[in-house]
């Protein structure tokens, strides 16, 4: 319930309450106080246990922590077989460093055979740029003053 206090405003509360209560009322405030908060957990529990009573046995397995969105949306992202056959089919690593590999120009076992037939790596159109070979970079005078691959 106070997951989120800290030492620091635990210390701050109690300090807060001997100078406003006094150190002989506070005993019973704090009596008081979680005598109230059993008091309303119980009604909170009686009022899940009558909601599910009405439901009935279709809903024996009903939390009311699956009503809030987050809950419900991991549940369904986690439960559900056809997005774990997709998730255990898609692999984001390899797609990751075929794409790196095509970018650095250095070719997979995979990529060359299915980009074309052997006939046609042998054979270049004459006139044609290598687009496998790197281009030698031009002197330093001649460079472009924008980045070609990006225009």
């Amino acid at each position: 319930m106070f997951n989120d206090i800290g030492a620091l405003e635990l210390v701050t509360i109690v300090v807060l309450g001997i100078l406003i209560f006094g150190p002989d009322k506070l005993p019973k405030v704090i009596q008081d106080v979680t005598g109230v908060i059993r008091k309303i957990r119980a009604f909170s529990d009686s009022a899940k246990q009558d909601i599910r009573s009405e439901l009935g046995s279709e809903f024996k397995d009903f939390e009311f922590e699956d009503l809030n969105p987050k809950t419900f949306i991991r549940k369904q992202l986690t439960e559900n077989e056809d997005l774990k056959e997709l998730r255990s089919s898609f692999d984001l690593r390899k797609e990751l460093n075929e794409v790196s590999d095509a970018v650095k120009g250095t070719e997979t076992a995979v990529a060359p055979a299915a980009a074309a037939p052997p006939s046609a790596a042998a054979t270049p159109v004459a006139g044609a740029p290598d687009l496998m070979k790197k281009p030698a970079s031009p002197a330093q005078d001649q460079r472009a003053r924008f980045d070609a691959d990006a225009t």
